[in-house]
């Protein structure tokens, strides 16, 4: 067995340095991503509009950030992930103090535009910085890391976008982004990784952005990757979608503050968290065919005990099994999709994936939007509740086929 070079140590704590501030990058996204939910109501009344309306900001925030993720992985191959990494953080920093500044729902909207297409590069060019520089041995250990980061965020963006939009006001939840963001990419910059040149001509990024439209056309045409790009698309707009409006329901229907409807909102990422620290146990226990089948059953029992709650209590629970159910479907067509592609389009496939899922987010909040408006919130969770169980079902059927080799 070889002995480690003297520069190894060094070397991993240079790493792991690295992936520290990457997952600080990831908690901003996360936190910047679900900050507008709780806060819809107070940008209606301030706007002069309804929920449904002012919910145009998460949409253009989810369509930006799906429709950027393809450029975001040729920039990366193309001038480096980190160093696209840290331009964007600052980059995300200015959308949002835009986003604190605008005079109107359209300008806010455009500037979360902004700021979906800036953000869009920190998770997923994190996680391939991580798969080029930590070891096979360590890589698992040091993703589940960088993920709390990001779950942090979501918990945390639920609880601040409330807690702003109740005191100081909504513009303020903006500002703290924009300083957060700024912060965070100028400790960016200053670390080596950021330096590090990429030797990459002109013509090999044309090259490259011209294999990419190729690999995708190839990636599609294969009925397997269409089946998961369609089915996360689906799974999204009606689970991550819908969520936007859970926050709103809880002020409107139980008299809520915007604060307390983010906390509810923010169990969500604490069954996230019992799913990711436990999910040996639950692959173990239900095996890979019954995950997302239990998982779309959970999802539909959280939507229809959301729909059907006679009080707020009831959404803590609620949204506390959604956070499980979600993860357990949704990690395993995200291992799926790890495999929908070869080894050299990988990067690409989940780009894919990740792209259908933020489509299907922005859809979800517009087909709700009129349901909600017309019909009320608790006829778009009940559709919820028979979309997600129908989807789980389908893919451990799949699952079964794929396993026997058919």
């Amino acid at each position: 067995m070889s002995k480690l070079s003297p520069a190894a140590p060094h070397a991993l704590l240079d790493v792991n340095a690295g992936a520290f501030l990457l997952a600080l990058a990831a908690f901003a996204s996360a936190l910047a991503l679900r900050l507008c939910d709780p806060m819809l109501p107070a940008l209606a009344r301030d706007f002069g509009t309804s929920v449904p309306q002012a919910a145009m900001v998460v949409t253009a925030t989810s369509l930006a950030y799906g429709a950027s993720l393809l450029v975001v992985a040729w920039l990366g191959d193309h001038l480096g992930k980190f160093r696209v990494i840290t331009g964007s953080c600052l980059a995300s920093a200015v959308a949002a103090l835009c986003c604190a500044l605008s005079p109107s729902l359209g300008w806010l909207a455009l500037a979360r535009v902004l700021n979906g297409a800036a953000t869009a590069a920190l998770i997923p060019l994190s996680m391939a910085w991580i798969g080029d520089h930590v070891p096979v041995e360590r890589r698992q250990l040091t993703l589940a890391r960088f993920m709390s980061g990001q779950i942090s965020g979501l918990i945390l963006g639920q609880l601040a976008g409330g807690l702003l939009a109740d005191t100081v006001g909504w513009r303020w939840a903006f500002g703290l982004i924009a300083v957060i963001y700024g912060l965070i990419g100028l400790r960016l910059r200053r670390s080596p990784h950021h330096r590090k040149p990429v030797a990459v001509s002109e013509a090999q990024a044309l090259s490259a952005w011209l294999r990419v439209r190729g690999r995708v056309a190839e990636i599609v045409r294969q009925p397997r990757a269409r089946f998961i790009l369609i089915t996360v698309a689906l799974e999204s707009l009606g689970s991550y979608g819908l969520m936007t409006y859970i926050p709103a329901y809880l002020h409107e229907r139980f008299d809520l503050s915007l604060f307390h409807a983010g906390a509810v909102m923010a169990v969500f990422g604490l069954g996230g968290l019992l799913y990711t620290l436990a999910a040996r146990h639950w692959i173990r226990m239900l095996g890979a065919v019954n995950l997302p089948r239990v998982g779309g059953a959970l999802l539909g029992l959280a939507f229809l005990t959301l729909a059907l709650a006679p009080s707020w209590g009831w959404g803590v629970l609620a949204t506390l099994v959604a956070g499980v159910g979600f993860y357990l479907l949704h990690n395993t067509l995200q291992l799926q999709a790890t495999q929908m592609a070869a080894p050299a389009s990988r990067g690409l496939g989940m780009a894919l994936f990740a792209t259908c899922f933020f489509i299907g987010t922005a859809g979800g909040v517009t087909v709700g939007a009129p349901i909600i408006h017309h019909l009320g919130a608790p006829v778009a969770f009940i559709l919820a509740a028979l979309l997600q169980p129908i989807l789980g079902w389908r893919v451990g059927s799949k699952l079964k086929v794929w396993q026997q080799g058919h």
